[in-house]
């Protein structure tokens, strides 16, 4: 578990996603095993985009609300939110290169 990585409620939802301009977020569960082999590259994300990017795990069966708001119908699922809004959708454990590129990208926009 990586020290930059949040796991937000539904209380705290909201704030963290208007307060970072970048908020990539894992929809993840325990009982998932690709959402076990997707961690370590999550973990990786949160240290390599400290500062930059603020990571965000939710998990499902504890936040059903936050997967019902946003349509999460496979997991793992990753959103990355800019200003507030999704921008990006990824289904499935990818390579952290995925995750690199998607956010370099929306890092030069910013």
């Amino acid at each position: 578990m990586s020290e930059y990585i949040v796991y937000p409620d539904e209380k705290e939802w909201n704030a963290l996603i208007e307060e970072y301009p970048l908020v990539l977020v894992d929809f993840w569960a325990n009982w998932c095993a690709p959402c076990k082999m997707l961690a370590p590259v999550i973990d990786r994300l949160a240290e390599q985009y400290a500062g930059r990017v603020k990571v965000a795990k939710i998990d499902i069966d504890e936040h059903s609300a936050l997967a019902e708001r946003y349509d999460i119908q496979s997991i793992p699922t990753i959103l990355l939110f800019k200003d507030g809004k999704v921008t990006a959708r990824d289904v499935g454990a990818k390579p952290l290169s995925n995750y690199t590129a998607m956010l370099d990208a929306n890092l030069q926009i910013l």
